[in-house]
């Protein structure tokens, strides 16, 4: 005998069958769904005839089901109940019990800014949660937040299109130099400050393009005299030496606190930014997403 493929059989009489099994009534079982009981006895036909088996039998106070039928219920309720729970996991993450792994883009700077609050709170709600860096070059960033590669962007991202993303702090590029620079002493602004720039030597890191490009806006590539690939190193390079670095205001501020440092700002151009969280349309509705961001954004957004 050939057996039915399933492609022939509509989810709604699985549901009628379940329905009627448990209730051992007809007219019970199409209360408990909503629909008529002609609609419930069409659909019973249906199902019968698709499975060449009575199913359910005349019994007293309702039906008793066939041998079929018995074998059929537990692997229909089970199957039921796993596409339910599918339908329903949308709604649900539970912090406090996961182990999920998140994939973060960040700079080095933008993991010393953010990292350190945000693992410190994840421990209070979500301790099992795992947090791991990846950053990507700017091309790379909205792919990957699409194929699921990555789950969050921070930064000041302005080449990254096509995502959703929430406003966190506005920040500004100053110059950060040691304590007792020749140059902080004297107090200048506007358009001395920046020709006075002009007889400082820098510190510049190559992958924060903007820093870069600042300076070549200014007319100051020739007062570059070391490049390195990492902004973590430059506070203790400044430290040491005269030479000034171009850096976000905010992360300046939290060295300046620890004291031996002292922060200029001219008013430059391209000084001003924003940082944001960015991640994927295709991921909004995602609850441990969902969680992630709201976390991210009682955390860090200004206001």
């Amino acid at each position: 005998m050939n057996a039915m493929h399933i492609d022939t059989l509509d989810l709604n009489l699985l549901r009628l069958f379940d329905a009627v099994y448990r209730a051992r009534s007809v007219s019970r079982a199409a209360e408990a769904l909503g629909i008529t009981q002609p609609a419930a006895s069409h659909g019973l036909t249906r199902l019968r005839l698709l499975l060449k088996d009575a199913l359910f039998t005349r019994a007293p106070g309702g039906v008793a089901p066939t041998p079929r039928a018995e074998r059929l219920a537990v692997a229909v309720r089970s199957a039921l109940a796993t596409l339910q729970h599918a339908l329903d996991e949308p709604d649900r993450f539970d912090p406090a019990a996961s182990s999920q792994r998140f994939r973060i883009h960040m700079s080095d700077i933008g993991e010393s800014r953010f990292l350190p609050a945000l693992m410190a709170r994840l421990g209070e709600l979500a301790p099992g949660v795992q947090i791991e860096t990846w950053p990507l070059a700017p091309a790379e960033i909205a792919p990957a937040l699409d194929n699921g590669r990555i789950d969050f962007a921070f930064g000041f991202l302005p080449e990254v299109k096509d995502t959703q993303r929430a406003l966190l702090l506005k920040d500004r590029y100053i110059v950060l130099l040691r304590e007792g620079h020749p140059f902080a002493q004297r107090k200048r602004s506007g358009a001395a400050l920046l020709e006075a720039m002009r007889r400082l030597e820098f510190v510049a890191v190559r992958t924060h393009a903007d820093t870069l490009r600042i300076l070549q806006l200014l007319k100051l590539e020739d007062r570059l005299r070391l490049t390195t690939e990492h902004f973590m190193v430059l506070p203790a390079i400044v430290r040491a030496t005269d030479l000034a670095v171009v850096m976000p205001r905010n992360i300046a501020r939290g060295f300046a606190q620890e004291g031996g440092y002292a922060i200029v700002e001219p008013a430059f151009p391209l000084r001003d930014f924003s940082v944001s969280l960015h991640w994927s349309r295709r991921f909004e509705g995602d609850p441990a997403n969902r969680w992630l961001r709201q976390v991210i954004r009682e955390l860090f957004a200004e206001g």
